[in-house]
């Protein structure tokens, strides 16, 4: 039998500070009753609050990352109840809402024929148009959906938590394809995204390893090994790569719980680097430096030729931090009260800080033009910060 563990069981095995359980995720009290302390910090950037709205339930009371994505100047966004909206990221204006009544475990994804894309917990795969909310077609596969589907030249791919990919014709969402995988006894309640790169298929899996795939044929093309399992117990043998991978220029980038962070040479498929870092949260790239919040909610900044760390920030440490991401000049992370940091790409101090959100924030912020940022809480509010001098 094969076991998902949800990563917030995995924090209160591992931690203190922010406890999920009693005052977080499984009681009525506010992460604000929280105690963590922070160290004084030299303000220099502004932040403002430019609007906040609601969606639904949010992530309810399950541990899921619904993920909004910023595309041309709209927001799209799901909540677990089956809410999805489209909303102007300038003004928070609605373009255009949907009721689904569907139990939303992974979203949002898009595709290049203009699909909004999402998967539910019993397996079912809806698929909306991005001008309207109309619906286009939905379909099931074999297993419940943890991760945004994507699509790309047509063909919609899904991954499921049974083990599967499964690509769908774009059109009429029709099976074109399964490739199945063995996943290990226990692993982390979550998936990446299908990242489709140069009509390849890439994704990160329970084992430690990186699939690549034929994205018109669902062939299995090669499988990297980025880490391999060790400790005694099936919790210290946990090498599950469950964080977004990302990609700049022609290198990929992927980290494993419990291993590495890799950079991947995408034209030659050779591994460039190879740092032990752990993290289920996630990284973020930029020209110069990769980003990474850790499994000890330390942040560091790696050289993004060699891998080289250059900074180091630990002094926020305890507070279960989301993936960074990039902006113009700093990164930006939120916590699990609420809070959105920012730090200076340059040595990684914290030059400002404002509470975001009464509720945690468990997915990362989203940058846009380098200096809007976008944050949605576990409560479902999704709110836009201006960030200035």
């Amino acid at each position: 039998m094969i076991y998902r563990i949800s990563q917030f069981l995995l924090l209160i095995m591992m931690t203190t500070g922010c406890s999920w359980l009693g005052s977080g995720w499984f009681s009525n009290s506010s992460e604000s009753d929280l105690s963590l302390k922070f160290n004084t910090i030299i303000s220099t950037v502004n932040i403002q609050r430019l609007w906040e709205t609601k969606i639904g339930s949010g992530t309810g009371r399950s541990f899921i990352r619904l993920i909004p994505v910023l595309y041309n100047g709209l927001i799209y966004v799901s909540s677990y109840d089956g809410q999805i909206v489209s909303i102007d990221a300038i003004t928070g204006h609605r373009m255009w809402e949907v009721n689904s009544k569907l139990s939303i475990s992974g979203g949002v994804g898009l595709s290049s024929s203009g699909l909004v894309l999402l998967g539910t917990d019993k397996g079912e795969v809806l698929a909306l148009r991005q001008v309207d909310g109309g619906e286009v077609w939905r379909t099931t596969v074999s297993g419940e959906i943890l991760a945004p589907p994507n699509g790309d030249r047509e063909i919609i791919v899904v991954s499921t938590s049974d083990g599967k990919f499964i690509g769908l014709e774009a059109n009429s969402g029709k099976h074109l394809w399964t490739s199945t995988y063995a996943i290990p006894a226990l692993s982390l309640r979550g998936n990446p995204s299908p990242l489709l790169v140069q009509n390849t298929v890439i994704s990160g899996l329970a084992n430690g390893k990186l699939a690549v795939l034929s994205l018109d044929k669902g062939r299995i093309l090669t499988e990297k090994t980025i880490d391999l399992p060790h400790g005694r117990t099936d919790i210290e043998r946990l090498i599950d790569i469950d964080a977004e991978q990302k990609v700049f220029g022609d290198m990929l980038y992927a980290v494993a719980y419990q291993g590495s962070i890799v950079a991947i040479n995408l034209q030659s498929g050779n591994q460039i680097w190879k740092r032990p870092i752990s993290s289920y949260s996630g990284i973020d790239v930029d020209a110069n430096m990769v980003y990474i919040s850790d499994d000890a909610d330390s942040i560091s900044a790696l050289d993004r030729s060699d891998g080289k760390t250059l900074w180091k920030q630990n002094n926020l440490m305890g507070r279960r931090l989301t993936a960074p991401a990039s902006g113009d000049g700093y990164i930006v992370v939120c916590d699990c009260k609420g809070y959105l940091h920012l730090l200076n790409k340059k040595d990684g101090h914290v030059i400002g800080r404002i509470r975001a959100a009464n509720k945690a924030i468990i997915t990362s912020p989203i940058v846009g033009n380098g200096n809007t940022i976008f944050v949605y809480s576990r409560d479902g509010t999704l709110s836009a910060f201006q960030v200035g001098v």
